[in-house]
Formats: C-alpha cells, sequence, structure tokens
C-alpha cells in the first residue's frame, strides 16, 4: 500500500471517528442513562432521534454538487458541519442537567437536540463518503470500509462504552478516580471536534480529482437518483436492505438494556465491549480481505446465520440470567459471547459497505453510496421505534400493594418505568412483570429473519454479486 493511500486512511479513520462520538450517544450512552427513568415506549420516542442518519439520502444531492470550488467539494461540507457539531455539543452540556433532572417531562426536547446532532452528523458522513471514493487509490477502495469500521466504532466505542463506564459511580468508587460527567464528556468532544476541523481546514488539502463532475447541479443528481432507483437491481437490493435487519433487532434494540434490568452493571458491560472492541477492529481488517474477491456479498450473507443464533442466545441468557453477583464463568461466557456477535456484525457492515463501494459511480459517490447506505441504515432504524414499543405492548405487569386484600393493577408501561416504580412503591407496592413482551417480540423477529432470509436474501444476493460494476452505473443527466 501507498504512503498516500496509508495517508489518506488516517484521515478517513479520524473523519469517521468525529461522527461516531456524536452518534455513540445519541444511539448509545444516553438512552441507557434513561432507561432508569423512562419506560421502553418513552425510549421509543427517543429513538426517532436516530432517523436523520437513514434519511440522509434526502438532501445528500445538495451537499454532492453545491460547493466552494475554492475550498473543495468535501471540505465545503465538513468543516461547517464538524463546527455545527461543536457548538450543539457545547449546548447539550450547558442544558444536560436540566434536561436529564426528569427526561420524562423533557422528553421532546431531549430527542430534539440529538436529532438534530445527528443531522448534522449525518451531513459530515455523506461529504466523507464521498471523499473516500477520490482519496483512495482504485485496488484499494475496499478498505473505505475499513476506515470506517474504525473510526465510527473507535468513536461510538469512547461515547457508548468508555463513557458509561467512566460515568458508573461503582465503577469510579472500585478505582478510586472521579466520576465523569456527561456535561464533561460533551466539552471535551466539542474541543476535539473544534481541533480536527482546525487541522482540515488550514493543513489539508482537497485533491483536484474531486471537482470531476462539478458541473452537476442539484436538479441532475436528483434526476440522477431517481434513474438509479429505476434500475431493477438497485430495487431489489433496497428490498433487501429494508428487511434485512429485522431478525437480529430485538436483541440489538433491547437485549443490553433487559440484562441491566436483570443485574448486570454499567461498568461490568463496558469491561465486556471493552474487550470485544479489538477483535472488531481485527475482524474489520478480515471482512475487507474476504469482500474484495469474486463474490463480495459472500460474507455479506454468511454471517446471517450467527447473527441469528446469537440474537437468540442473548434472548436465552436473558431468560436465565443468574442472580447477582455474576460468577467467573458466566462472566467469562457473555465476553466470548458478546465478541463473537460482533464478530458476525462487524462482517456485515464491512461486507457490504465494500460491496456500495465497488458499484457506486465517484463523479455522484456522495449521493450514490448515500443511497445505497440510506436502506441499509433504515432497516435498522425503522423496526427499532416499533420493537420498542411492542416490549410494553406485549407487556403485563401489575404493582401488588402489600397488606392489602387485592392488587393495585397498572399499566405495564406505567410499572418498568423508575416513575412508575416509584409510584408504586410510595403507596407500599410492588412492580410484578407477569409477562415480558421483549421474548414475545424477539421471537417474531428472528422467526421473520429466517424466512427472509431463506426465501429473498440468499437467492438476491447471488444474483446481485454476479453483475459487472457497468450495470450499476447511468450517466449523469
Amino acid at each position: 500500500m501507498s504512503s498516500r493511500d496509508r495517508k489518506a486512511m488516517t484521515l478517513l479513520i479520524i473523519l469517521y471517528l468525529i461522527q461516531g462520538v456524536p452518534l455513540g450517544l445519541a444511539l448509545g450512552s444516553v438512552p441507557f442513562i434513561l432507561r432508569e427513568h423512562l419506560s421502553y415506549s418513552q425510549l421509543g420516542v427517543f429513538a426517532l432521534s436516530n432517523y436523520p442518519y437513514s434519511l440522509k439520502l434526502l438532501w445528500s444531492p445538495i451537499v454532492d454538487s453545491t460547493f466552494l470550488p475554492s475550498i473543495g467539494r468535501r471540505k465545503s461540507w465538513i468543516i461547517p458541519m464538524q463546527l455545527v457539531i461543536g457548538f450543539l455539543m457545547l449546548y447539550i452540556a450547558a442544558n444536560v442537567e436540566r434536561l436529564m433532572e426528569n427526561p420524562a417531562d423533557n422528553i421532546n426536547e431531549l430527542t430534539f437536540v440529538f436529532t438534530a446532532l445527528v443531522f448534522f452528523s449525518a451531513t459530515q458522513d455523506i461529504a466523507v463518503d464521498g471523499w473516500a471514493l477520490t482519496l483512495l487509490s482504485q485496488e484499494n477502495l475496499s478498505y473505505a470500509s475499513t476506515c470506517q469500521t474504525i473510526g465510527l466504532n473507535t468513536g461510538f466505542f469512547a461515547s457508548f462504552t468508555v463513557f458509561l463506564a467512566l460515568n458508573s459511580e461503582a465503577f469510579a468508587e472500585k478505582w478510586g478516580i472521579p466520576r465523569l460527567m456527561l456535561s464533561t464528556y460533551l466539552r471535551f468532544c466539542s474541543l476535539l471536534c473544534f481541533g480536527v476541523t482546525l487541522w482540515l481546514t488550514f493543513f489539508e488539502k482537497e485533491g483536484k480529482e474531486s471537482l470531476d463532475g462539478s458541473e452537476m447541479t442539484v436538479t441532475s443528481v436528483y434526476k440522477t437518483i431517481w434513474n438509479i432507483c429505476k434500475l431493477r437491481h438497485v430495487q431489489a437490493l433496497m428490498i433487501m436492505h429494508f428487511f434485512a435487519k429485522i431478525g437480529f433487532q430485538a436483541n440489538e434494540a433491547v437485549t443490553s438494556l433487559k440484562m441491566i434490568e436483570k443485574g448486570l452493571g454499567r461498568e461490568d458491560l463496558a469491561i465486556v465491549v471493552l474487550i470485544d472492541f479489538p477483535f472488531q477492529i481485527l475482524g474489520g481488517w478480515f471482512a475487507a480481505k474476504w469482500s474484495s474477491g469474486d463474490r463480495p456479498l459472500r460474507p455479506w450473507i454468511w454471517a446471517f446465520w450467527p447473527r441469528l443464533a446469537f440474537a437468540l442466545l442473548s434472548t436465552l441468557i436473558v431468560y436465565w440470567f443468574p442472580t447477582s453477583p455474576l460468577s467467573y464463568g458466566f462472566f467469562i461466557y457473555l465476553v466470548i459471547h458478546t465478541v463473537l456477535q460482533g464478530l458476525s456484525s462487524t462482517i456485515q457492515f464491512v461486507g457490504i459497505s465494500a460491496f456500495h463501494t465497488r458499484i457506486s459511480d465517484p463523479l455522484i459517490g456522495g449521493t450514490y453510496m448515500t443511497l445505497l447506505n440510506t436502506f441499509t441504515n433504515l432497516g435498522g432504524t425503522w423496526p427499532k421505534y416499533f420493537v420498542l414499543k411492542g416490549v410494553d405492548f406485549f407487556s403485563e405487569a401489575y404493582c401488588e400493594v402489600k397488606d392489602a386484600k387485592s392488587d393495585l393493577l397498572v399499566k405495564a408501561a406505567e410499572c418498568v418505568s423508575e416513575r412508575g416504580k416509584e409510584s408504586c412503591s410510595e403507596i407500599n407496592g410492588e412492580c410484578i412483570t407477569e409477562r415480558d413482551g421483549y421474548y414475545y417480540v424477539s421471537a417474531m423477529c428472528m422467526t421473520f429473519g429466517v424466512l427472509f432470509l431463506v426465501l429473498y436474501i440468499i437467492p438476491t444476493a447471488r444474483k446481485l454479486q454476479a453483475l459487472p460494476v457497468y450495470k450499476w452505473r447511468i450517466s449523469p443527466e
């Protein structure tokens, strides 16, 4: 690999890391913190803040075709977006105590500010995806997805796992360190964002090759998207992406929350993911090499089976979760389970990203990549709201009042939230869950996942990967 490509990969990893920091907050640590005070239905409302990342196709043509030539096609968007992200994190840091003091009453404002944070991160992602197609040489394009995996995972890992551990009172007390507050972490991340942006502005030049096709207008790019969407094989790929992640959606959205409910400490979860992290980085490199052959979708298809199997195992782990304290044997099993589950997820992510990179047209790279990634991301975003709502819908719980002739019944959604439990405790009662909707939703998701994989994904993916690259290209109007 040339020194030019190594430098380009370093730049891409840093830019994707900046993007991963706010995503780790919105998709990871903040929902965990809110879970102590909100029901699953209320968490479903907050999950709507993830949608901009999945709907960025709607404004990607503007990003792809509108820029200042003196700054650069991609830097014209990356620089201002990162500045806005930095200032928005400072705003959240200044107001986070007020918002988190009573999150049930502030759920709409919380959802709005994190939706804005994800929106600007998604816009930065459009520009970075497009830049990756010209930064790397043709023979090393498959490593663009590896850079994305390393950068996003590192940023996400810092905002989710590392922050949750350092934010835990038990972890801080155990290791004799001060507890890291969310406001402090947000201020640190904003300074990091400003620093990278200044470096990008003054020390990183954008190549002239990124200006190719700069005569395209916003209208022409939207027309190009429409023409791409009319291709039969693109439509088949979109359908596949839209439903592909339903099978393990309950596992990804709810399982970790359920484990914490059962007694897994946040610091224990952080240690598990800390051990898992380097394996995901290695898995990214492995998957990039695996995806560079004649059948680029092969690793993506193969990894479906272990992901579905781990979704089933995760459900069983929650069902038979031991009482605290956890034994070393169970903890080691949990680590191995998490590592193998994460590897299968990473293989899928890198595999499909490498396939997208291969078939995307560099002239409209940001938009073409975003079109394909939109349906990949949307496939993991749109079911989450319904999964979280479904857990409460299928649950049955009541408040058992002690020393009373009959039980006082309350809604499950109220009895699984911290506020509902406190209300029950105030009348000398205890929340009892008769039926946990998590198991019902998990079973429905896995059943659909297996059927859709066998009946649609496998035969369709094999046909799509056999198509020559030119079949995916059209001339911009």
